[in-house]
């Protein structure tokens, strides 16, 4: 089963009782919230409130998106981010593994991350939370194969992975990747970019070739995961409205 909802870093200049409004006004089911904008790490209170107005709704809080990356962050703040996670009442906890790439760290790099991100899945762990890595291009997860190994490394049941598509995406590449860290992906980023990447953002029925075929894959043995709307074209709510519907017509 796919989850639809949204990352609430995709509308950073609005409000979190706005992001509610517009995720439940577009049919969807489920909010990521962001930790360096919406839901600060610490601010307790603040959390709470969120998760209320997330419930309230009808709407599920989907995570915790901080911006920890483990073995580079300072340890003692996860466990600031721990606690907010709790507040909100979110199940996962987003990080970074590290802040480097694969080809730029050395053996007591990647050590130290792994080190991290079990210490964090075991105090994660004690509050009934997962700690889900994302898959990022600037950490140890950019390529598969560092990934795959990151996971092994760590051991842990509660360390899963997020899934997003690089700069360019190649639909067979895409498939590769989900497989392989099939059953234990948490949830996809949803996007649609143009030759420029980031700087090209395409509405997001540009690519059904892409996303038709990779939630397919990722619902076939029907698990629960989440498919998560980000990076909207111009940050509007209008073309929000309509990737929404886009991944509500795929999701049948």
């Amino acid at each position: 089963m796919i989850v639809p909802g949204v990352v609430s870093v995709t509308f950073r200049r609005l409000a979190a009782t706005e992001v509610v409004e517009l995720t439940a006004a577009a049919g969807l089911a489920a909010i990521s919230w962001a930790g360096d904008v919406h839901v600060p790490a610490g601010a307790l209170a603040v959390a709470r409130q969120v998760g209320a107005a997330t419930t309230a709704a009808g709407l599920t809080v989907e995570g915790y998106a901080s911006y920890f990356d483990a073995g580079d962050s300072e340890p003692a703040a996860f466990d600031e981010v721990l606690r907010t996670a709790v507040a909100l009442g979110a199940p996962t906890i987003r990080v970074w593994a590290g802040k480097r790439a694969p080809a730029d760290s050395d053996a007591e790099h990647r050590a130290r991350v792994v080190r991290e991100l079990v210490r964090c899945a075991g105090l994660a762990a004690g509050e009934g939370i997962r700690v889900a890595v994302e898959f990022h291009v600037h950490t140890l997860t950019k390529t598969l194969d560092s990934a795959v190994k990151l996971f092994a490394e760590a051991g842990q049941e509660n360390l899963v992975p997020y899934w997003q598509p690089r700069e360019l995406p190649e639909v067979a590449e895409c498939l590769t990747e989900v497989r392989a860290l099939l059953p234990s992906v948490a949830a996809a980023h949803v996007f649609s970019w143009g030759a420029d990447g980031y700087d090209e953002r395409l509405p997001l029925d540009a690519r059904p070739d892409l996303w038709q075929p990779v939630l397919a894959e990722l619902a076939a043995d029907g698990v629960a995961r989440h498919a998560l709307l980000e990076f909207v074209v111009d940050d509007d709510p209008a073309m929000f409205q309509r990737d929404a519907a886009t991944l509500l017509s795929w999701l049948g």
